[in-house]
């Protein structure tokens, strides 16, 4: 048997694919749910439960329980592995809009774009125009910016020449990436329990993106095939309706007048906080604060980002954010622009006004629009979370070895949370040079030895 039929393969309308992967263990995700939900109502023993399993299966038992009497909490006990390839930036970001997603996203600076699909769901020749000449110019920046980098950032006598030079071809990528429009496809790896699964999927298949919902059909199809007695929940009208309209009606967040960094809200019980200020004043450096503490309230916030930011920033799934429209409202980040060679820059800048000049004439809608603007464009960034969730979101984030356009923006996030709970005992960990170049940054890969 090849090798890839063991696995569950779904082909997406787009060429790219899903895949549950199979991992040929005896006790799958089912039979480990079922185990499971025994325990919880036996005593009679994990060993007399695995011979119910032998003797029964586990797929009635799924069937019966989880699918058809609706207990839920069984799906929290049996784990499936999807990995999809071929997909949008868009899409990525979609599946990871789930606060309980588990994976990894492939990142730009390990992808070669010169021969990447780039998705042009319009179908017309301007769409797939316009998408190549992004590729061009990202392909034609690459090495103009790293010669600037190393003018920029020459080698100590005392640094790794292997290691100097990996930082500069990551530091590259992290400024010619703005020019990757969000149609580019990436590969995501997607492991969930079955219920989070069955609810995530539940939404995705009335995104407002036609490839999204493809996608949610495809993994849905394919978990059920691998899992047949877990994936087979009933469909209601009411809320398949109740989620197309408000998928597709509003989760797309705009604000196209957002200027400046700002403070939402502050909804923190400071009484009830008190009771935490020594909790707040001993944190020891690379310590999380207690959970308990988001009984306090949370703090809301909102600022522009480039798009290829926001995609590290909605690694955190701690806090509550918002979808961001992708759109050419607000502008190209200057921070790209300036990190360009002085002979390049002008060129960009004449570059970037003709390409937003073609993708107003698209006349697609403003969802489809998105996959033809450049990831260096900014987007609205509305985000929400306790006391735990933004401290450990700044202090991770505010680092030397994190894009700069997100540093700038955490920075200020910072200055807020000191001026509002300072008083309170807070004590933020923070590097003292967040804006630094180091090497070190060369050294963040993973490599097969």
């Amino acid at each position: 048997m090849n090798i890839l039929e063991k696995h569950i393969i779904k082909k997406l309308s787009d060429n790219g694919f899903v895949l549950v992967l199979n991992t040929e263990a005896k006790i799958d995700g089912q039979a480990e749910a079922m185990l499971q939900a025994l325990h919880s109502r036996s005593t009679g023993g994990i060993k007399n439960h695995l011979s119910v399993l032998e003797e029964k299966g586990a797929e009635n038992f799924m069937e019966r329980f989880y699918v058809g009497y609706g207990h839920k909490s069984i799906g929290d006990c049996g784990s499936a592995t999807v990995f999809v390839e071929g997909i949008s930036m868009l899409a990525a970001k979609a599946i990871q809009d789930w606060r309980l997603y588990s994976g990894q996203e492939a990142s730009t600076r390990y992808v070669d774009f010169s021969d990447q699909k780039f998705l042009n769901p319009a179908g017309t020749k301007e769409g797939e125009e316009i998408l190549e000449n992004w590729r061009k110019f990202y392909l034609d920046s690459q090495d103009p910016v790293r010669e600037h980098l190393k003018k920029q950032f020459p080698k100590n006598n005392d640094e790794d020449q292997k290691i100097y030079d990996k930082a500069i071809m990551a530091r590259a990528f992290d400024i010619t990436r703005s020019f990757l429009p969000a149609g580019a496809t990436t590969n995501v790896a997607w492991r969930m329990n079955f219920r989070q699964f069955a609810d995530e999927l539940m939404l995705l298949r009335h995104h407002p993106l036609k490839e999204i919902r493809d996608i949610a059909e495809k993994t849905e199809e394919a978990l059920r095939d691998m899992y047949t007695s877990s994936f087979g929940q009933e469909r209601f009208a009411n809320t398949e309706d109740y989620n197309k309209k408000w998928m597709q009606g509003k989760y797309y967040y705009k604000n196209d007048s957002l200027r400046d960094f700002t403070l939402l809200y502050d909804n923190v019980d400071r009484k009830m906080l008190s009771e935490y200020k020594n909790v707040l004043e001993s944190r020891p450096i690379k310590t999380e604060l207690p959970m308990a503490i988001a009984e306090c309230g949370m703090v809301g916030y909102e600022f522009l980002l480039d798009f290829g930011s926001f995609r590290d920033l909605q690694r955190h799934r701690a806090i509550v954010q918002r979808m961001p429209l992708l759109n050419l409202s607000h502008g190209f980040n200057e921070w790209y622009l300036k990190s360009l060679p002085d002979n390049l820059r002008e060129k960009t800048e004449e570059f970037i006004k003709s390409q937003e000049e073609k993708i107003k004439k698209l006349g697609v809608s403003e969802e489809g629009m998105q996959y033809y603007v450049a990831m260096g464009y900014k987007v609205p960034c509305r985000l929400a979370g306790d006391l735990k969730a933004l401290v450990y979101l700044v202090e991770l984030r505010s680092t030397r070895f994190v894009h700069p356009t997100l540093v700038e923006q955490i920075l200020k996030m910072i200055k807020s949370l000191k001026e509002l709970f300072a008083k309170d005992g807070l004590v933020l960990h923070l590097d003292e040079e967040p804006n630094r170049f180091d090497i070190r940054r060369g050294q963040q890969d993973i490599v097969e030895k």
